[in-house]
């Protein structure tokens, strides 16, 4: 944050800046934060020794424009010339200023950038006498938002299990291993397609999640409102999200009603026939997600996760587009960093279909081996503590955290634990119980036993 304010006032305004701490570090307190003049050169890019005013930047923050040079050149000649630091006015898109290890051991000043919009904003509010603070708030380990993303997942798992397991066979789509297998070398393919052609793939992306969440609404919907128009509506409800999907106030509401009633759709319409199944589904994705958040960043240029990369957007993708296959809430902290871009906490769809599949079965398993519903609450209630434990994860490591990782252990052990003491391991495992009870079961339709032929009749006589 950058602290404006003119000469000889206490009150001023705070300002978002992007820096970089390898060039040097900010204090996190205002109050411990230098507080000096201005030296305006917006007239000037800083880029050639020509730059430099006479006399230099003595004890003073220069404040000059973007232009063609390297950070290191402006940030250089800046120090030389006895700047205590650096704002740099870009009119594009704001990113922490970047360089090599040799350039930030040579420099000890810090340097960051301020949007251009703001610098007209500091010409009008301030005079020229005007002061300015830089320094880095901390950021809450834990923000309220969670407790929106909780109630989220937790409740589109539960009712989506619910829902899926008392409809009809007719309505559901069995998952056999070799589809578990193909959907996972897919999910690979996709991941590192979109990390290398993020750019060319991120709107097919979104209109892809146009489509689905549109059906996956008039599916939740239609059981409740039989219209014509309600197809029309699912479809307007998606196009006013794309069209909108930009604006960060409100369109992380729409894109997270869309992304339930996708998820719902989903949970209820497939299906995994085992345990056994569930088990090589979750265990594949376990593997899967682990490598792509933990491994991959040993293998990237960047150093960064290729998971992480794509859920959050690339900084140097020239779309700038968001994938929108997650549920994401903002911030709701009040930090002073919240007048930078909004940002967000963000849960994965996966992260919520995957255990769910698991769910649904648990359920379906309940009410055809009439258990009480034990497997639903207690598969339920361990997604849940699963979900506590990754943002337990995420707090402590201060690093994007692949949520499968806390899952699938905490959900399979469950199910797995339940079977055990019930002494259904199994019938649980190979899903035997559906074969058995199905008829006995109140959720599917009773099936008519087809009349004897006459020879079986007369065979049974004798």
């Amino acid at each position: 944050m950058a602290h404006f304010s003119d000469t000889g006032k206490s009150k001023g305004k705070d300002y978002c800046i992007f820096f970089n701490s390898q060039w040097a570090r900010l204090p996190q307190d205002l109050n411990k934060a230098s507080r000096l003049p201005i030296y305006d050169l917006t007239t000037s890019v800083l880029c050639s020794p020509s730059d430099v005013p006479d006399g230099g930047f003595p004890n003073r923050i220069a404040m000059v424009m973007r232009g063609n040079c390297t950070f290191y050149e402006k940030v250089r000649l800046a120090q030389i010339n006895g700047a205590k630091g650096l704002l740099i006015v870009s009119k594009d898109r704001l990113t922490p200023p970047a360089g090599n290890k040799t350039q930030y051991e040579e420099i000890d000043i810090p340097v960051a950038l301020l949007s251009y919009s703001d610098m007209l904003d500091i010409s009008k509010t301030f005079g020229k006498g005007r002061m300015v603070a830089m320094y880095a708030p901390s950021e809450p380990v834990l923000d309220y938002n969670m407790v929106i993303i909780f109630l989220m997942a937790v409740g589109t798992v539960a009712i989506g299990g619910y829902w899926a397991g008392i409809l009809p066979e007719r309505e559901i789509v069995d998952v056999t291993p070799i589809m578990i297998c193909v959907f996972v070398v897919m999910c690979c393919s996709m991941l590192v397609l979109l990390y290398f052609f993020y750019d060319s793939l991120a709107i097919w992306v979104i209109a892809i999640f146009c489509v689905a969440s549109s059906v996956g609404l008039h599916s939740c919907l239609w059981p409740f409102i039989r219209m014509l128009l309600l197809s029309a509506f699912c479809i307007a409800v998606s196009i006013t999200w794309m069209v909108f999907r930009n604006e960060d106030q409100w369109a992380w509401v729409l894109q997270d009603a869309l992304g339930i009633a996708f998820c719902l759709y989903m949970l209820k319409t497939v299906r995994l026939p085992t345990f056994k199944a569930c088990t090589l589904l979750l265990s594949v994705l376990f593997i899967y997600d682990v490598f792509f958040v933990f491994i991959t960043p040993f293998l990237t240029k960047s150093g960064e996760s290729i998971m992480v990369e794509v859920a959050a957007g690339p900084s140097d993708s020239s779309v700038h587009e968001k994938l929108p296959m997650v549920l994401k809430v903002p911030r709701l902290n009040f930090s002073p960093l919240a007048l930078c871009d909004r940002p967000f906490s963000l849960l994965g769809f996966g992260d919520i279909l995957v255990p769910g599949l698991l769910v649904v079965y648990c359920h379906r398993f309940d009410i055809l081996t009439q258990s009480s519903r034990i497997y639903f609450v207690a598969c339920t209630i361990a997604y849940g503590i699963g979900l506590l434990i990754t943002f337990v994860a995420l707090a402590v490591m201060q690093m994007g955290q692949p949520a499968l990782l806390y899952l699938v252990p905490c959900t399979l052990l469950t199910s797995l634990t339940v079977a055990l003491w019930r002494r259904e391991l199994p019938q649980f495992w190979t899903g035997s119980g559906f074969v058995v009870n199905t008829k006995d079961s109140p959720h599917y339709p009773p099936q008519e036993t087809p009349p004897a032929r006459k020879d079986e009749v007369e065979n049974k006589s004798n």
